[in-house]
């Protein structure tokens, strides 16, 4: 008699950071507990607002395509074992939100240097880039991301103020080859997510006309 195997492993979504420029990975950030839902939109990048009846069916480029999802962080489960986790214990759940809000956030250095060369006189200071996001949901989709928007609603507290439970609202606009150069690292992930894309419809079953209640198209 054979036994029963136990649950599928659950993958799990989540936030890589990486070098542009390497491909280095520099942080993997594993959500907690998957989200229930996952919001997307795209926006069409189109030429018919033109005017013009020639551009009714041209595209400009690939839609412009936002994410949204709300990820949910809870220490209760490491506060019943606090000598394991004595992070929970101390600190709640700060570790793990400042883990998402350093997405948007500059590096300290970056900020300290940036401030040394305006008093030296500096005229031009390149603004501050951040490591290159991705955001991770399955193989099939390994998007390069922008964080638009990020909301925190704390809902729990130890007896110190730490929060001990909340829900994180990540907004994200996915990052194409018309928001980066050609050959850079973040458009070489978004083309392999449209051809990934192309390939899944490819597999997708077509109708007949018929079932549309037609023979043929007048």
């Amino acid at each position: 008699m054979t036994t029963f195997p136990g649950s599928p492993r659950l993958l799990k979504g989540g936030i890589v950071l990486i070098d542009p420029n390497t491909s280095a990975v520099l942080r993997v950030i594993a959500l907690q507990y998957n989200p229930d839902s996952l919001t997307r939109s795209l926006q069409i990048k189109a030429l018919a607002e033109s005017g013009d009846r020639s551009d009714a069916l041209r595209l400009t480029g690939p839609p412009v395509e936002t994410l949204k999802v709300d990820v949910e962080i809870d220490a209760t489960d490491q506060l019943e074992f606090p000598d394991q986790n004595p992070n929970a214990a101390q600190l709640g759940i700060y570790p793990q939100l400042a883990v998402l809000e350093t997405l948007v956030y500059p590096a300290n250095s970056q900020i300290q240097t940036n401030n040394r060369l305006a008093s030296s006189g500096t005229l031009e200071i390149v603004p501050m880039e951040t490591p290159l996001t991705l955001f991770i949901w399955s193989k099939n989709r390994v998007l390069p991301v922008r964080v638009t928007d990020f909301s925190i609603t704390e809902e729990a507290f130890d007896p110190q103020l730490n929060p001990i439970r909340a829900k994180v609202g990540l907004g994200m606009r996915v990052l194409s080859v018309n928001d980066l150069p050609f050959d850079h690292k973040g458009s070489s992930l978004f083309m392999s997510y449209h051809q990934q894309k192309e390939g899944l419809a490819s597999k997708a079953q077509g109708a007949a006309l018929n079932a549309l209640g037609l023979t043929r198209i007048p």
